[in-house]
């Protein structure tokens, strides 16, 4: 054995393993009440094949390396909450185009590549501010996302079903095979930007930007090939990565595994998990989950969190001090970032923490308006990217890349943007379960404005 080999095998830990979570304090879990039929279910996950590869995850964490020091930009965007009922080709296709087009654009204004990762493929569960919901004077229990129970305010709608875990491994797994074959089968080529088209936003002047754009990638690629006579290899393929909320602890568990010829466990639930600000905590169960797996993870921090909590976060969830192992996605809020982030990043300087900076910048800017619609505002989104990229380098640091609630559906969910899209117009198709979602005109704005941000 090597020294980098035996250096990381005594730095494993040894009293962990794939239950003992349940031994730390559980949070944001469904109350099932058959238990039996939870025990059945966790079984026959535990018995199907992965989701993704070990070979994936660790190319991911690789790529999540460069992203740390600056050779890589990574985007991650996608539904806040996927349902069953949009496992459909149009809506994975569309939020595929998105997110294709999104990175075709930081490709080109920042000059560096872009590593894509959707949140897509698992993000079936969410969490919620208490246990239970009441409505004219009746409680049920919450909803928690389709991989628990229903949204419709019923009892049976409501009540937590173990075998919608299974329900949502194959959904995941339908979802996770289109992508793949979109983009083995060509979906991704610069030689066809037709393929990438959504008809409702032809009017929109970012299309027209983002075509000329194509058009110029284009006309580059032409005179290569002529100079060279020959094409130019690997343009019709591209890499993407899923990523969701390791939420749903049984579920969870029984993706994470040992494979032949690989040190350690892997879950193969997906790529890229992550823990939220509600799960976060030292005695949580899911750090305790998340700390023993050999993917990278995603830890949501904001103006909460404390100093000594961050730096004992990062050091349990990456033992090994790797490099490309942990990504602090943190949202504050357009008005609180300048104030909080300077805080944190000195604490990780410091402590010499090795971590990937992210900016989620839809969490900390959500707000209710007079005609009761959640909602964000695009100007508050737009203005915490540019104070992310600002506040970095003026502290010796970097933002490596964004986080992002988007759909390729044609929503009216956040405020503003190229439509100028006002409160009286979120009534018009306002159609997430959850949080409000960037449409696409909105998320090709961003990637335009991130372009910029990044070139400063």
């Amino acid at each position: 054995m090597n020294t980098v080999n035996q250096s990381q095998e005594k730095n494993k830990t040894t009293d962990w393993s794939v239950n003992s979570w349940q031994n730390k304090t559980v949070r944001q879990q469904a109350t099932y009440p058959d238990k039996v039929a939870l025990a059945n279910a966790v079984d026959t996950l535990s018995s199907l094949p992965p989701l993704v590869t070990s070979w994936e995850v660790k190319k991911l964490k690789s790529h999540l390396a460069e992203v740390q020091h600056g050779k890589r930009f990574l985007i991650q965007g996608g539904d806040c909450a996927e349902t069953f009922s949009d496992c459909t080709s149009p809506i994975i296709s569309n939020r595929l185009k998105v997110l294709i087009q999104m990175s075709l654009v930081l490709i080109h204004g920042c000059r560096t590549p872009i590593v894509r990762v959707g949140r897509f493929a698992g993000q079936y569960a969410k969490p919620r501010s208490a246990d239970t919901e009441t409505r004219d004077g009746v409680t049920l229990p919450s909803f928690r996302g389709d991989i628990v129970n229903e949204n419709e305010f019923t009892e049976q709608a409501r009540h937590p079903e173990p075998k919608r875990m299974l329900e949502a491994y194959h959904h995941s797994a339908m979802t996770m095979n289109f992508v793949r074959a979109l983009v083995d089968g060509g979906f991704a080529d610069i030689r066809h930007p037709e393929y990438w088209d959504l008809a409702w936003v032809k009017h929109s002047p970012n299309a027209n930007k983002f075509h000329e754009l194509v058009e110029k990638i284009s006309d580059s690629i032409n005179f290569a090939e002529i100079l060279a006579g020959r094409e130019v290899n690997n343009l019709s393929n591209v890499e993407f990565f899923s990523s969701h909320e390791a939420l749903h602890l049984h579920y969870e568990q029984a993706l994470t595994r040992q494979v032949p010829r690989q040190d350690g466990h892997f879950n193969l639930s997906t790529h890229l998990p992550w823990i939220g600000l509600r799960t976060n905590q030292m005695d949580s169960a899911h750090v305790e989950l998340l700390r023993g797996i050999e993917n990278p993870v995603g830890v949501k921090i904001g103006k909460e969190t404390e100093s000594d909590h961050l730096v004992d976060l990062v050091r349990t969830l990456n033992p090994n001090d790797e490099d490309g192992k942990i990504i602090l996605i943190h949202r504050f809020g357009a008005e609180n970032i300048e104030t909080h982030l300077p805080r944190l990043i000195d604490v990780a300087q410091k402590a010499k923490l090795k971590v990937v900076w992210v900016s989620d910048p839809m969490h900390g800017n959500t707000e209710s308006t007079s005609n009761g619609y959640k909602t964000r505002r695009y100007e508050n989104i737009r203005k915490e990217v540019e104070m992310s990229f600002k506040t970095h380098k003026a502290n010796g640091s970097h933002l490596g890349g964004v986080h992002l609630e988007l759909t390729g559906e044609n929503v009216t969910e956040c405020l503003g943007g190229a439509r100028a899209l006002q409160e009286a117009d979120l009534s018009k198709a306002y159609t997430t379960q959850v949080d409000p979602r960037l449409n696409y005109e909105q998320a090709l704005e961003l990637a335009f404005a991130i372009k910029d941000f990044h070139r400063a």
